[in-house]
């Protein structure tokens, strides 16, 4: 069995202007204070010492929450550019209320977020199947060479996003264990499409 523990990175610059990032790597993508106490914090909560190592996307937003989320267990760190964002192509760096409001159609009106047909308006925007697949060639990957691994994944909020769709196969009923005894898990349903918020979570 190998235990991956997906960690987003904290908040940029670009996080905090409301802009898509995607796969740039600059000044406004680098972690506010907030986002280096956001790290602080996780680092001070969850004690990552009993992992086999930490794998991170190569830019510099993942590199510095690793950072500091490993600065005491010091375990190996390896770069693996699967973990990447996702890249909006020819929207990175937009303002994502400017591109909702001018393409409404390919935007969730709940989550304000890119649906999957983007693709059909931003030049060489990476498709959510590409993402899906590239993590979950990731995860196969490292569970072979370590199949009794622990691997802490330093990445980005849609990467998580695909490693959860990589993992839940609406074919096998087992993917998604049963919660544990007195765990809240919210689901909403907005107009036709159900969103799930949190699952398994304990108080």
């Amino acid at each position: 069995m190998t235990d991956f523990y997906f960690i987003r990175h904290g908040q940029t610059q670009a996080n905090a202007m409301g802009l898509k990032q995607g796969t740039i790597n600059s000044e406004i993508t680098q972690l506010t204070p907030t986002g280096e106490q956001q790290a602080q914090q996780l680092h001070d909560h969850f004690d990552i010492g009993f992992a086999d190592q930490v794998v991170v996307s190569p830019l510099d937003r993942t590199r510095r929450t690793a950072a500091i989320v490993n600065q005491t267990a010091q375990l190996p760190v390896e770069v693996d550019d699967r973990l990447l964002e996702i890249s909006y192509g020819s929207w990175d760096g937009r303002q994502n209320a400017e591109l909702e409001r001018d393409h409404p159609e390919v935007f969730d009106p709940v989550l304000h977020d890119v649906l999957p047909s983007y693709t059909t308006l931003a030049t060489d925007g990476e498709s959510f199947g590409h993402v899906v697949n590239r993590v979950r060639t990731f995860m196969n990957e490292y569970a072979t060479r370590q199949p009794n691994g622990k691997i802490i994944a330093v990445t980005h909020g849609f990467t998580v996003k695909a490693a959860v769709l990589a993992a839940l196969d609406p074919t096998n009923v087992m993917t998604l264990p049963e919660p544990e005894n007195t765990s809240v898990t919210k689901i909403s349903l907005i107009d036709g499409r159900y969103y799930v918020w949190f699952y398994n979570r304990r108080y």
